[in-house]
């Protein structure tokens, strides 16, 4: 059976306001960047040509038309992204520190992205893909847990690839026992997993990466597990193998988006490969596209629209 999507992805839709200078005044100003991680890997993706589909919600107000009109315009299908009349659209102010990093404040008590509910999850817009993909922003607040938990099972039961990136925001959860507990669920039943190295410390209690790693594959059997150590490069575990790359060294303005452009680049190899017989060649390939697709996209402000494109992507490998 052909399925009409390649990879469809259910989660978080929001503005990211990113520091952008300052006024004649000595204010901040602020850029209003469409992101959300889910949307970042879907972006990534329809830049390789693959088919995407998106389901979440945004509010009805200028930000929500803005979002929909953005991940249409990047060839994502949007005919998932349901509106909510109530609460606005979720904003994350991203604080970008001298050494490129970030802090968030998110206005999100509640965001429009937390309303979406199980009955608003179509099982056969989710039965139509090769792979589901989901983070745990999705699943901190109850009712829209249950319509991520929902999409799951329906992927799973229907054979599809089920992608998971943990996506830590420690601020968003009540308590980071209950972040743990949502990570823990999509340990168990995603096939392939991109998480950080922070991410792998924190549920494991590990400072050793590999030690971290052993420990969710006894646990949880995870078929693929993509480790991403930032300007250090990534980590591919499978069937035994353990796959190293480098990353690329770029003039890196916000880090904005490159995990989601890693894990979007990954999951296009995947989509394009034998998920059960990958080889160590093939795995090395993979992360090498997708440390320096995630090395491009901090060279530019924003993620849904700072996606490279393939030849950029080469490029960068081949300097």
């Amino acid at each position: 059976m052909a399925k009409k999507y390649d990879v469809i992805a259910l989660g978080e839709l929001l503005i990211d306001f990113t520091m952008n200078g300052q006024s004649e005044q000595g204010n901040n100003m602020f850029e209003a960047c469409p992101g959300g991680a889910p949307c970042n890997v879907l972006a990534l993706l329809n830049k390789m040509g693959k088919k995407t589909a998106f389901i979440g919600k945004v509010g009805k107000d200028q930000f929500g038309a803005l979002l929909r009109d953005t991940i249409t315009e990047a060839g994502i299908d949007a005919s998932n992204l349901m509106v909510d009349e109530n609460v606005n659209t979720t904003l994350a102010f991203v604080h970008t520190f001298p050494d490129g990093d970030r802090e968030f404040s998110f206005y999100r008590n509640p965001g429009a992205d937390m309303m979406l509910t199980a009955d608003e999850v179509n099982p056969e817009v989710v039965k139509d893909t090769k792979v589901f993909h989901f983070g745990t922003l999705s699943m901190t607040h109850e009712g829209v847990r249950e319509a991520t938990k929902k999409a799951v099972e329906t992927a799973k039961a229907n054979g599809c690839l089920v992608s998971f990136d943990p996506n830590l925001r420690p601020p968003l959860w009540s308590s980071l026992d209950l972040a743990k507990e949502q990570m823990e669920y999509g340990f168990g039943k995603c096939d392939i997993l991109k998480i950080s190295d922070n991410e792998i410390q924190f549920v494991s209690g590990k400072e050793d990466y590999d030690e971290g790693i052993a420990y969710l594959q006894e646990t949880y059997n995870i078929p693929l597990i993509l480790l991403t150590m930032g300007k250090d490069g990534s980590r591919a575990y499978y069937k035994g193998m353990r796959v190293e790359r480098p990353g690329f060294s770029v003039k890196a303005i916000e880090t904005t988006g490159a995990g989601d452009t890693f894990c979007g680049s990954s999951l296009n190899y995947l989509v394009d490969h034998d998920f059960e017989n990958l080889t160590e060649e093939q795995l090395g390939e993979m992360l090498t596209f997708a440390n320096a697709a995630a090395a491009l996209v901090t060279t530019k402000k924003g993620a849904i629209k700072a996606m490279p494109v393939k030849e950029e992507v080469l490029e960068l490998i081949q300097k």
